[in-house]
């Protein structure tokens, strides 16, 4: 079941986050799935949606990498690092170019094959730092 939940895992992962494909949300997310992000408006697959379609526009070139995969039971794990060039705008802040990187760790909950629930935290804080919306400490 651990490899399967995986394999769920990283189709949610490359097919919408990295492909941009949102419409692989319904087939890979079970019909009830909840987004424990904060940062997501409805908490939803329509909340997904949006923010798929924002971090793409303004990162065109993104790219998800998972550094670590655990998982049991109906949980996976992944340790994820986010690379991409800052070319949209992103949460009001005009696009510099910059290239960013960012590291996180997302928990995902699976059922049937499906993502049912979702957590993410991630370095928001050193994201806005590398555009320059927040100075760096010192």
């Amino acid at each position: 079941m651990s490899e399967a939940n995986k394999a769920a895992m990283r189709r949610f992962v490359d097919d919408v986050y990295n492909q941009g494909n949102v419409g692989f949300l319904d087939e890979v997310c079970a019909p009830e799935f909840v987004d424990h992000d904060p940062g997501n408006p409805s908490h939803d697959l329509s909340g997904v949606r949006q923010i798929v379609v924002a971090i793409r526009t303004a990162f065109p070139d993104v790219r998800f990498t998972a550094d670590d995969v655990l998982a049991e039971g109906d949980k996976v794990v992944a340790r994820f690092t986010m690379l991409g060039t800052h070319r949209g705008e992103f949460m009001g802040i005009a696009p510099t170019g910059r290239p960013v990187t960012i590291t996180g760790i997302d928990i995902y909950r699976i059922a049937d094959g499906k993502v049912v629930e979702y957590w993410c935290n991630e370095d928001e804080l050193g994201l806005l730092r590398q555009l320059g919306a927040i100075p760096a400490p010192g």
